[in-house]
């Protein structure tokens, strides 16, 4: 088996009170840092410049071009440092990092697998926000004819870089908050497998969110209608597939 060489992706897009914690985090589990500044105001910036400074490896966007193209962009410069997944993070501090090393091991399991995050919420969560979530794992459940991703908005995932690349170069998938479940629809209609490991999430009191409620909302609504009929065209592959895992 080839070496494995993982990094660690974090878009960033104005968290500068909570970036450093998640690098130290990261580089306790061993794991080189990619940076990518999608547009950060003055203090997030400069936050940024320190901690490449320190170490890890930054990427920067002049104008911010969303979460999605962030994370092309960590993605492609994984590949081109040599690196053969990449361990995506959110910037905001949500998640626990003890939960990080399952994913790890998951990669070493089976390292072709796209490794998944399914939320673990506590009481902070917003009612709002699950509701919503919800409303797009049962969409995705029905796109892909199946329950095999648990949940496909969580910020935490380990990609497989090479096979993720070519899947971004020749599908259709938007560049903001849709990306996250868009890429992982369109993995598994391409035969990708994955793995579900779990998350814990909390929500902080003070924390920063860049979710557009009008936009976002236009743009996931459009990206599932694409989905439906996308996957009306594989209706009889992706029947065969689920009558195969039975």
């Amino acid at each position: 088996m080839a070496e494995l060489r993982p990094c660690a992706i974090v878009p960033v897009y104005d968290h500068p009170t909570t970036i450093a914690d998640v690098c130290k985090h990261l580089e306790a589990l061993g794991l080189p840092v990619l940076l990518i500044d999608d547009g950060s105001g003055t203090e997030c910036r400069d936050e940024l410049g320190r901690l490449a400074s320190a170490g890890h490896h930054l990427v920067r966007h002049s104008l911010n071009r969303g979460k999605g193209a962030a994370v092309r962009t960590g993605l492609s410069e994984a590949a081109r440092l040599g690196y053969t997944h990449a361990l995506q993070v959110d910037a905001d501090g949500q998640h626990q990092p003890d939960d990080l090393p399952a994913f790890l091991a998951a990669m070493h399991e089976v390292p072709e697998r796209l490794a998944i995050g399914y939320a673990r919420y506590d009481d902070s969560v917003p009612r709002i926000r699950l509701y919503g979530r919800y409303a797009t794992h049962v969409w995705v459940w029905i796109n892909t004819l199946s329950l095999a991703i648990r949940d496909s908005m969580c910020g935490v995932r380990l990609y497989p870089v090479k096979a993720t690349n070519e899947l971004l170069r020749h599908q259709p998938i938007g560049d903001r908050m849709t990306f996250d479940t868009e890429v992982l629809v369109r993995w598994y209609w391409n035969g990708g497998q994955v793995t579900n490991l779990p998350v814990r999430v909390h929500y902080p009191r003070n924390g920063v969110s860049h979710y557009a409620p009008w936009r976002d909302n236009i743009q996931i609504s459009w990206m599932h209608t694409r989905l439906f009929f996308g996957m009306l065209r594989r209706l009889p592959r992706l029947l065969l597939r689920r009558g195969r895992s039975r």
